[in-house]
């Protein structure tokens, strides 16, 4: 058996041994351009997934100027519409409506994967949400009463995050059989999406334009999005680095994704720092001399864990999981997304909430989660996180009590711009950093053959988490 051809700095890795350990021929590790191109294709992958979810909120001042009455395509696409007969309450139904889908096909997908083949679960679904955003784009010209304009607008939320989660769950599929570095350069890409949708949503305020052609070109850039998403899918199997590792047995597909977020999930060894699910802006590191590298395969697990004995080990982080998540979907965006400026008419007036609120949440956020990659506090054993945790439901009260001019109820009391970005920065650093802490602590409760099983429980909480905030956000609405 030959060795492969290598430069000096190159490993003596034998062809047949290459194979074994998971590694590609030597002939894959002679073109850069390869890890790059497949590493941008996933980045990009990852951006599309989540584009949907963060541009239908980014433009709720859009959706509730439309159905404040049924010519109202003319007002400004930034500016606060909410009235105070909300009947339809858009905030809280576009939350309800996306995350629900999520909790939904976490718990089917192993059904589709099982009936659907994975080129038709992925392709079909960037497809459909490309349909469903030229839909939406095209309803900016078109005149309609509110009522059914929120009728279409719903379902289309609906379907859209539906098969987002559907596509989510199959590129997770994917990436289990990549290695990790692609994992997280995806993951990059999801994080920076929220960024990407408020600096759309701020390019279209400030184009100039009337506020009807400021709408279309924001609807119409995460078609472009979605397109790129589609050619970048397209163009993996033409790669010899990307074929390499995706030409695994059909077989395999359904238990991808669960060992791709149980690996997120494990700890770097090497370095004794657990990776950070989700961390912002990452480099495009894939040095041909340092990528790929395989873990060693795992050793025989010792028989099937036992579901109930993993979770009675992370309950309490789930919990907390599930707390973050259900503080931050109960008033963002339904309740931030309310807050207007009290300086009065103006330019600071129509950009406030789109910086104040998306564009320095996403900010924040980012920044949170990528904070666990230099130090871990509280441990897994501290009850400092459960308290911390439950601190941040201080920020309801908080928010209620800003400058929201629509409420009946309650009063104001924090009406300068001031107290709601200070709260909207310790929020939103909050919400990142104590996601991706609990993330990162639920492998060292466990063993390690049963990291698999609590990757899965972990992301059942994550999407139970989200789906609880947003029903709360109907009560906490109706309370202002």
């Amino acid at each position: 058996m030959g060795v492969v051809v290598r430069s000096p700095k190159e490993p003596a890795w034998e062809a047949g041994g290459a194979a074994k350990a998971g590694r590609p021929p030597g002939d894959l590790l002679t073109d850069p351009h390869s890890y790059h191109l497949v590493g941008i294709s996933f980045f990009i992958l990852g951006l599309g997934t989540l584009l949907p979810w963060n541009f239908f909120i980014t433009a709720i001042p859009y959706f509730q100027g439309r159905l404040a009455g049924a010519n109202s395509t003319t007002k400004t696409l930034g500016t606060n519409h909410t009235s105070p007969a909300d009947t339809f309450n858009f905030n809280n139904w576009v939350t309800l409506l996306s995350q629900l889908p999520l909790l939904l096909f976490t718990l089917l997908n192993s059904f589709l994967y099982q009936c659907i083949p994975e080129t038709v679960r992925i392709l079909g679904s960037l497809l459909i949400i490309l349909l469903l955003f030229i839909l939406t784009a095209v309803l900016v010209k078109v005149d309609m009463s509110p009522g059914p304009f929120f009728s279409i607008t719903m379902a289309s939320v609906w379907f859209i995050n539906s098969f987002g989660a559907v596509l989510q769950g199959s590129l997770f599929g994917q990436l289990g059989t990549m290695p990790s570095t692609y994992s997280t350069l995806f993951l990059s890409g999801q994080g920076l999406a929220g960024i990407f949708a408020a600096l759309a949503m701020l390019m279209s305020m400030a184009s100039g334009v009337d506020a009807q052609t400021s709408a279309l070109g924001y609807f119409i850039t995460p078609c472009v999005g979605i397109l790129m998403s589609i050619v970048c899918y397209l163009s993996l199997p033409h790669l010899k680095f990307a074929r390499y590792y995706l030409a695994k047995k059909p077989s395999q597909a359904q238990r991808q994704e669960l060992e791709t977020k149980a690996e997120l999930l494990q700890s770097d060894e090497k370095n004794e720092i657990p990776n950070s699910p989700q961390k912002a802006a990452l480099p495009l590191d894939l040095d041909p001399e340092k990528e790929p590298e395989m873990e060693p395969e795992e050793p025989q697990k010792p028989g099937t864990p036992s579901v109930f004995i993993v979770f009675r080990k992370i309950w309490r982080t789930a919990l907390c999981l599930v707390l973050v998540f259900a503080v931050t979907l109960s008033v963002f965006p339904a309740i931030t997304a309310m807050v207007t400026s009290s300086t009065g008419p103006g330019k600071w007036s129509q950009f406030f909430n789109p910086i104040c609120c998306f564009l320095l949440f996403n900010v924040m956020d980012c920044l949170g989660r990528s904070l666990t990659s230099y130090f871990l506090w509280p441990d897994e054993d501290s009850r400092l996180l459960p308290l911390l945790v439950c601190l941040r439901v201080l920020f309801v009260p908080l928010f209620m009590l800003c400058h929201v001019p629509e409420r009946s109820r309650l009063p104001i009391l924090f009406p300068q711009d001031a107290y709601f970005v200070t709260f909207m920065l310790l929020f939103a650093v909050s919400n990142g950093y104590l996601v991706s802490l609990t993330m990162c602590l639920a492998p060292r409760q466990v063993l390690p053959h049963e990291r698999e099983v609590a990757g899965t429980l972990m992301t059942f909480f994550l999407a139970l988490g989200l789906s609880c905030g947003a029903s709360l956000s109907f009560l906490f609405k109706a309370l202002l």
